[in-house]
């Protein structure tokens, strides 16, 4: 009988080696998260691998897709991952080192129902998690992932065994080819690829290439130590180092991709950060002229002018606000059937024909050059220029312990909740909406807003702020949601601020 997972053990002991532990606030809402080696074993990874084989058994689902990103104890990982897939009778299929999209490009390309692909994506060294689904291109929800944190912490597997194991050989290069398949810019462009030394490198310049465009590779080369910056299109360390290579090349375009290639930054000709909302909006515009009412969908942090926008509501383009999350999106582009999905993180999800619903950094970044290609006379900067002026801050990130980031939450909930009813303003103006379907949205009468919901796979919340009419209304907004931010104590630093 394998032992019951322990939420804390102290390495370099014999209860570290001879039992599995399992930190619970490693179960997120849609996927998995630890600190190895503090908050989770290599025992305790084979025992989410037969919580994961339990559950997916009782889907009726019991063949599975996995690979590894590019850390130096990622593919341990992944191996004891696999025994316990296999314990619990899994058939696996292996595609080696992977970003994630090419792990749910697997669930199509080998007819494999699920997957299970070992990544911490952008998050620092330390970190481990996996990204799971069983029904493509869903990844899982808060259902499932609460059934598999009960499965696994109760030590309830079905180890039936029957389990078997398949290595995928020369994978990537199927993968590839899916994307460039009939597709080539006839526009000639010059592209800096940035990967900040994640696991893209080994993919993203050379797929790029086959495009027919110049491509300059920027921080490609695989390691697992990220010396210059973490892989992260979110981070400012990263948008300035690739802004600079813009800059010195001359460039029409930055891409710069996430540790796990499901992300993609963008940055302009001029070395101008374009935020992955704004991104978005520019790619609805150039999509809704191809079909008239357009469905759209976005996450809560995302800026106003999916609503507002001329050009969409000439095209009569709808847009739904959704909760954050690439598990939550992508849902909600699958059951609305539109035409993409875009969250303010830069997980973009493309319907057929651009893409098959899930996120992949590289079909973003191809969507953004078919759409340079389709304005042949305009840059990046100048079809940026054509949307309305908001002033808006980076995603920031203020620590907050996971065991207490929720319940912080819903005081910041009721706090402004309490300023609404009593009619009461903020940043200096009436309340004219709240937003809660995921944390709270505030929106002011002018338009300027600022949200604050906590974060699903890290232990800090999330704050945004945009205002349509001025950097001060934003400032004044930062302020206001800072200062009910700090009437809890729990709340620390913020990563960046403005």
């Amino acid at each position: 009988m394998f032992p019951k997972p322990q939420p804390q053990l102290s390495p370099n002991t014999y209860a570290y080696e001879a039992q599995p532990m399992v930190k619970p606030t490693g179960f997120r809402e849609y996927d998995a998260r630890w600190l190895f080696g503090q908050e989770l074993n290599l025992m305790g990874v084979q025992a989410l691998g037969m919580g994961l084989g339990t559950l997916l058994g009782e889907m009726g689902k019991k063949e599975v897709v996995t690979g590894h990103d590019f850390r130096s104890y990622s593919s341990s990982i992944k191996t004891a991952l696999i025994q316990g897939l296999m314990a619990a009778g899994c058939k696996v299929h292996d595609i080696g080192l992977a970003v994630t999209p090419m792990a749910y490009f697997a669930q199509f390309e080998l007819d494999v129902p699920a997957v299970a692909m070992v990544t911490a994506s952008h998050n620092e060294n330390g970190w481990t998690g996996v990204k799971m689904g069983a029904d493509r291109p869903r990844t899982f929800g808060p259902d499932e992932m609460g059934r598999l944190k009960e499965i696994v912490l109760s030590a309830r597997f079905d180890l039936s065994g029957g389990g078997s194991y398949v290595y995928v050989d020369g994978f990537p290069e199927r993968y590839m080819d899916d994307l460039v398949q009939d597709r080539r810019i006839a526009r000639p462009l010059k592209v800096v690829a940035a990967c900040g030394n994640g696991t893209a490198g080994a993919f993203a310049p050379q797929t790029l290439k086959r495009l027919g465009i110049e491509v300059i590779p920027l921080d490609a080369e695989l390691d697992h130590t990220f010396p210059r910056y973490n892989p992260n299109p979110e981070d400012m360390a990263m948008l300035h180092a690739i802004a600079d290579a813009v800059r010195e090349n001359g460039a029409d375009v930055g891409f710069g991709f996430d540790g796990d290639g499901d992300r993609c930054g963008v940055i302009d000709e001029a070395g101008g950060e374009i935020f992955a909302d704004i991104v978005g909006v520019m790619l609805a515009r150039d999509l809704s002229k191809l079909k008239q009412g357009s469905q759209f969908v976005v996450d809560v942090k995302s800026t106003g002018l999916y609503m507002t926008d001329p050009v969409l509501q000439e095209n009569g383009a709808k847009t739904d606000y959704y909760k954050t999350g690439h598990s939550y999106i992508k849902r909600r582009v699958n059951d609305l059937g539109a035409v993409a999905g875009f969250e303010k993180s830069g997980h973009f999800f493309f319907n057929e024909p651009i893409g098959r619903g899930y996120d992949d950094g590289l079909v973003s970044a191809i969507a953004i050059l078919e759409m340079l290609d389709r304005n042949p006379d305009k840059t990046m900067s100048e079809l940026r220029g054509e949307l309305q002026k908001t002033w808006q801050t980076p995603t920031m990130s203020p620590h907050c312990d996971d065991e207490i980031k929720y319940d912080v939450i819903e005081r910041v909930v009721k706090r402004f909740e309490d300023m609404h009813a009593a009619g009461e303003q903020v940043a200096g103006r009436p309340i004219k909406e709240l937003i809660t379907v995921n944390g709270v949205r505030v929106v002011a009468d002018d338009g300027t807003w600022g949200l604050v919901r906590a974060s699903s796979n890290k232990p800090e919340l999330v704050v945004v702020v945009e205002s349509p009419t001025s950097e001060e209304a934003m400032r004044l907004m930062f302020r206001a949601v800072d200062g009910v931010l700090r009437e809890n104590p729990e709340v620390g630093a913020y990563n960046q601020t403005i």
